[in-house]
């Protein structure tokens, strides 16, 4: 039975350079304790395979500014709670944008980077970020954010942020005196939906006749789509998808976040985590889009494409995601970052949240004074856009 907080209960916090000094059913306990069922983690991006993934291939560690520094807190020699944590020498890959944070006070004599990021890298999913036990919520918390804290002060490091963190996490977060950053994505909610069709009946009439002409189009590029999972994900269909990464990288960031290698043992180790949309024209892959599946959503990643066809993107990212996570009766899709061109497809704006520790008061008010101002616009944005979704309005009739 798992240790029960004591009032008198002593935590200790230690910082792990690897995961690979972390056992998987250690970290597994903290990270989705509901996958002991053998069903699939809430969040796939926290799980000691994943984030060894992206350690092992070399996609974070040396070189590449994302510095492995994982916070296990333990209690009775047991482990209650987790942060995946690291050192950060830019705001590359993060989707939460400090830039002009970091500009300003640079600007004014101080010194933003290294930074400490709780965050997936290159993975703007909602998600607990405070692994903590069930039972631990609040004192494992604190004892992960009082060890980042100790971790910023022993290197000198005067920022400390934790990003798509839950709306729970928020929360505690601000009670612990944390700055709560306010942005937005756009998300589709299952609403019950038996089939695409009936998702497409809740829909205005243009919208709906669009979206039906949308899906035409791109299955007339010549080919087939498919969707892969488990199994059924060959070594090419992750040959294939590397080159569709690369070239969307390239265009994107200028260099892609994630090696080859992260694709090889994602073949070894999230095959069950991840659904690729492939579609295939003479048999051979032209374009493509990776999700990643939890328990309860599905959530978009990656999109690229050798051959350039109207409406593939449309279909490979969001139709299909749809279908998926109705015949799955998955709750939501996360489609990632940005893209106001998704509200028209049935993503609305959703809120998300950040923590923000601050270490220089004149520095912390002035970012505290602006996330005020930013909420208030966000929340307008996410009204003003959500009046503007594809959904019918009362009394709207059908075709």
């Amino acid at each position: 039975m798992a240790a029960q907080p004591e009032p008198d209960m002593a935590v200790e916090v230690q910082v792990h350079r690897s995961l690979a000094d972390i056992p998987a059913a250690e970290w597994d306990a903290c990270a989705c304790p509901e996958a002991a069922d053998g069903g699939p983690p809430d969040d796939p991006f926290t799980t000691h395979r994943f984030l060894s993934a992206l350690e092992d291939s070399g996609s974070v560690g040396r070189g590449t500014g994302w510095q492995p520094m994982y916070l296990v807190a333990r209690a009775g020699g047991e482990a209650v709670a987790a942060l995946p944590l690291y050192g950060k020498s830019h705001s590359q890959g993060e989707y939460i944008f400090d830039f002009s944070w970091a500009h300003a006070y640079e600007r004014a004599g101080g010194r933003y980077y290294p930074k400490l990021q709780a965050a997936v890298p290159f993975t703007p999913a909602t998600g607990r970020r405070f692994l903590v036990k069930p039972g631990w919520e609040e004192a494992g918390t604190a004892a992960l954010v009082e060890g980042a804290l100790q971790v910023a002060e022993n290197n000198r490091i005067t920022t400390f942020h934790v990003t798509f963190c839950t709306s729970e996490e928020a929360e505690r977060g601000r009670e612990m005196g944390l700055l709560h950053r306010r942005t937005q994505q756009f998300h589709w909610e299952n609403r019950g939906y038996e089939s695409f069709d009936a998702f497409l009946a809740d829909l205005s009439s243009r919208k709906r006749k669009n979206i039906r002409k949308e899906r035409r189009t791109a299955h007339d590029f010549g080919g087939e789509i498919r969707q892969l999972t488990g199994d059924a994900i060959e070594p090419r269909h992750w040959e294939a998808f590397w080159r569709f990464y690369q070239d969307t990288g390239a265009r994107k960031w200028g260099t892609p976040y994630l090696t080859r290698a992260f694709f090889d043992i994602a073949h070894e180790t999230l095959r069950d985590d991840s659904l690729l949309v492939v579609a295939e024209r003479a048999g051979r892959p032209v374009a493509g889009a990776l999700n990643f599946i939890g328990r309860d959503a599905l959530y978009g990643r990656y999109w690229g494409c050798v051959e350039d066809h109207a409406c593939l993107h449309f279909e490979c990212c969001y139709y299909q995601a749809i279908d998926f996570a109705i015949a799955r009766g998955l709750a939501t899709v996360e489609a990632g970052a940005q893209g106001e061109h998704k509200l028209a497809r049935g993503y609305l704006p959703t809120a998300c949240h950040s923590l923000h520790w601050i270490g220089d008061p004149g520095f912390r008010t002035a970012v505290e004074e602006f996330l005020r101002a930013e909420a208030r616009a966000v929340d307008q944005e996410i009204d003003i856009l959500t009046s503007y979704g594809p959904f019918k309005q009362t009394g709207e009739d059908h075709d």
